[in-house]
């Protein structure tokens, strides 16, 4: 399917820039999977835009008051607490 050709050096700037090494044979095969990908993007060219817009639904349930959990509870499980609260590592 690779009908655009990639040039070994774009794939050599692209490993460059995600700090990837990659051998003379990981770049050539690298090269055919980005024509690939490349000509899967073309192939969208050709799906005809559609005119009409879409019917939008809320689909988010409406807000409910309800009795949330105590100091005691929320703290139940917590590895370290300190004066009624939640304890982390220290940040400096």
């Amino acid at each position: 399917m690779s009908e655009t050709p990639v040039d070994p050096d774009e794939v050599r700037h692209v490993a460059d820039l995600a700090r990837i090494d990659l051998d003379e044979e990981e770049v050539d095969r690298f090269a055919v999977q980005f024509a690939d990908i490349l000509s899967y993007f073309d192939a969208l060219d050709d799906v005809p835009e559609v005119e009409a817009e879409a019917d939008l639904v809320n689909v988010m349930r409406p807000d409910e008051v309800r009795e949330g959990l105590s100091q005691e509870e929320a703290l139940r499980n917590a590895p370290e607490t300190e004066d009624g609260y939640f304890k982390g590592p220290s940040v400096s």
